[in-house]
């Protein structure tokens, strides 16, 4: 397989990785999985990963911790509202605290961590239409574009510490 050097002369895009869909050994999936690790590691600003089923267990694996942290944030925020406007009736905001908290506690654990968590699938037309996509040979390609994520992180600890601190 190329390197990404070679790919990024060859696309002529800084900071862009390929995922090429070459079977020539016979475990080429692992395969496929090792050069989306190194580009996502490597922190490349663009990701493309051919391989269908690559992209769909990725894309898979991206949209389940975005609901994890939607679901922090929302809970949360639910939580403290539902404090302040019903202040006598915990039973409706320590629930939503508790959701809030386990869902961030999750994420945490699980996706904090994980490289593939500073990438988004990239869906706007215009973005993808300047991506040299029409040269590649899979029909439906994932594009993964690299995100700062650091104030949704800040968003959605401050959203469940404050949640819980209320409920408490």
């Amino acid at each position: 397989m190329e390197s990404f050097e070679e790919q990024r002369e060859y696309l002529d895009i800084p900071d862009t990785a390929i995922v090429r869909e070459i079977y020539d050994e016979e475990n080429s999936h692992e395969a496929f999985e090792n050069e989306l690790e190194k580009a996502l590691e490597a922190g490349c600003s663009t990701i493309i990963i051919k391989p269908s089923r690559l992209g769909d267990e990725t894309a898979r694996w991206i949209a389940v911790g975005n609901c994890l942290h939607k679901t922090a944030v929302f809970a949360g925020f639910g939580s403290i509202v539902s404090a302040c406007v019903w202040p006598s009736r915990l039973y409706i905001s320590c629930p939503l605290g508790a959701i809030s908290l386990l869902t961030a506690g999750l994420y945490t654990v699980a996706w904090q961590f994980d490289p593939c968590c500073k990438y988004q699938l990239e869906k706007i037309p215009e973005s993808l239409s300047r991506l040299p996509l029409h040269t590649l040979t899979s029909a439906t390609p994932v594009v993964l574009v690299r995100r700062d994520d650091t104030r949704r992180r800040i968003i959605h600890t401050l959203t469940t510490l404050t949640a819980m601190s209320i409920c408490a």
